[in-house]
């Protein structure tokens, strides 16, 4: 295994996600939902809305934001940040696209898992 393989993790192909889509990956206890925009731009953020813990993985894709399909809480993919008046975070995770797949950074998935473990 060489360094990239044992810091990034190989989650599928870019063509797997739909244009202005999404699928999830479960590690352990945690949903983490990844976006292709219609730019092709990948994004990975925890699958939970911070205002009652909807799916964003279900919601509207739009520019570089998911509309949550509960209350129509609108999210930044890049931060992870709420949008307009409201409020709220997610978690992002880094990723990388080579050469048609997408990575997820390991330490990511693995600093989120412990932090879970010990509440």
């Amino acid at each position: 295994m060489n360094a990239f393989e044992s810091e990034w993790i190989s989650i599928g192909a870019v063509t797997d996600i739909p244009r202005e889509g999404a699928r999830c990956v479960d590690a352990g206890a945690l949903r983490v939902a990844v976006f292709r925009t219609a730019e092709d731009d990948v994004y990975a953020i925890e699958d939970r809305c911070p205002h009652r813990g909807g799916p964003l993985s279900q919601g509207i894709v739009h520019g570089g934001c998911v509309t949550c399909p509960l209350h129509n809480m609108v999210i930044a993919l890049d931060t992870g940040e709420a949008q307009g008046a409201d409020e709220g975070h997610v978690t992002t995770f880094r990723t990388q696209v080579r050469d048609g797949i997408i990575f997820i950074a390991a330490s990511d998935i693995a600093s989120i898992a412990q932090t879970a473990s010990a509440a």
